[in-house]
């Protein structure tokens, strides 16, 4: 078979790896470029199972990275639907604190929010919360007017339409098994065939690390896949839930508890979801196993900290898993009015969440120079999507200066 040969490679279709690729051809028109992915199409793993929430940075430490460019992304990411006509509605979310012992934290993420320049933030007490989600219950809430959402999958796919019209190539079915560096140029085998490039820019998600390992990098930080399903309120029930109804979450996980959200293509309302550990690493059922999978997770010194430190934690959320009875527990915390009867199933996702081999979850996102010609990106859970365009910017930064 032929050598492709590429000025630039990019490994991975989804929204982070694409919004690079566009990126890349924004600055430098004419660059021969690729995308390459495994999958038969594009877009068809965190993005593809995405929640469809466009976040604007309240939850995230002033000066990180997801501070910075989900602020920043979120108003780019407005814009981009405005000029490809992609429906969005700043629908507006609620974080809502349900006794006295949630105010001293709803009060930091405030703090945090105003800190990283989220706009139109209010806190507001029962009357208010009362007025924008008439069924909800809450002692005090923030309200975040700027929360949005939209269909990821139609962004992606614009973004690649771009690609395609500024000439590059986005190659399906490309599942890579080794990357490799001679000389002035990169050698990337295939599942059909070998790329060559001159540099090399990888957001693979789910599968980072093994791209990582791949490419002669650093084992560390490993890919831990958290499974989250769904549930979804009945149609004749979904008065319930306005727009976007979020606990006060856990400041020890960078997970946002069990939440309401509104779908934009269908006016669907999605309860969840819960975060247990996937079996598989694109395994969206409970019944989905793969033993190479499952066996890395369990061998991995950092995931068996975490599991050893947060054992009750993992306990409950797996119950919530599998009883309906939990779960609405849960929800009706903040529905009170939700029953068992109000619910049915919905879809779920598999976060790829980086951990370190001392057992914490990687918070913020994470970008590796491995070389002058080949860069990684290691960590990009939510809010990557809603962060894509920023986050495409500051990696070509990178991936520039280090070439």
């Amino acid at each position: 078979m032929a050598e492709s040969r590429y000025d630039v490679v990019v490994i991975g279709s989804g929204i982070v790896g694409l919004a690079a690729a566009r990126e890349i051809l924004t600055r430098r028109p004419g660059t021969r470029l690729a995308v390459l992915e495994k999958e038969p199409e594009i877009a068809r793993h965190q993005t593809g199972h995405n929640s469809g929430v466009i976040h604007t940075g309240i939850y995230y430490a002033p000066g990180s990275l997801k501070a910075q460019l989900c602020v920043t992304g979120s108003r780019e990411l407005y814009g981009f639907c405005e000029r490809h006509a992609i429906p969005t509605e700043r629908c507006g979310k609620l974080i809502v604190a349900l006794d006295e012992s949630e105010l001293p934290a709803l009060g930091d993420l405030h703090r945090r929010g105003v800190a990283n320049g989220v706009e139109g933030l209010e806190v507001v007490g029962p009357e208010r919360i009362r007025e924008l989600e008439p069924h909800a219950a809450g002692l005090r809430a923030i309200w975040s007017p700027a929360t949005g959402i939209v269909d990821f999958g139609r962004v992606a796919a614009a973004m690649a339409q771009e690609i395609r019209a500024a000439g590059a190539d986005i190659l399906t079915g490309r599942e890579v098994t080794r990357v490799e560096e001679r000389g002035a140029e990169v050698r990337i085998s295939t599942a059909r065939g070998v790329v060559i490039a001159g540099r090399v820019l990888a957001c693979a998600g789910l599968h980072a690390d093994r791209v990582a390992r791949r490419s002669g990098a650093p084992a560390e930080p490993r890919i831990v896949p958290f499974r989250g399903d769904y549930w979804q309120l009945r149609p004749e029930r979904r008065h319930l839930a306005r727009n976007l109804i979020y606990p006060v979450p856990d400041p020890r996980f960078p997970f946002l508890g069990v939440h309401v959200t509104r779908r934009i293509e269908d006016g669907a309302v999605w309860l969840g979801p819960n975060a247990v550990l996937a079996f598989a690493r694109e395994g969206y059922r409970r019944r989905d196993v793969d033993l190479r999978d499952l066996a890395e997770t369990l061998t991995n010194p950092g995931f068996l900290r975490l599991a050893g430190g947060y054992l009750r934690t993992g306990l409950a959320e797996m119950y919530r898993d599998v009883s309906k009875r939990a779960f609405v527990a849960a929800c009706r915390r903040f529905l009170p009015e939700l029953t068992a009867d109000d619910v049915i199933p919905g879809p779920s996702g598999v976060r790829a969440q980086c951990l370190s081999s001392s057992g914490k979850l990687v918070d913020d996102f994470v970008f590796d120079v491995q070389s002058a010609r080949v860069m990684h990106v290691r960590n990009a859970p939510s809010p990557a999507a809603t962060s894509s365009l920023a986050i495409a910017r500051a990696v070509v930064d990178r991936f520039e200066a280090a070439g």
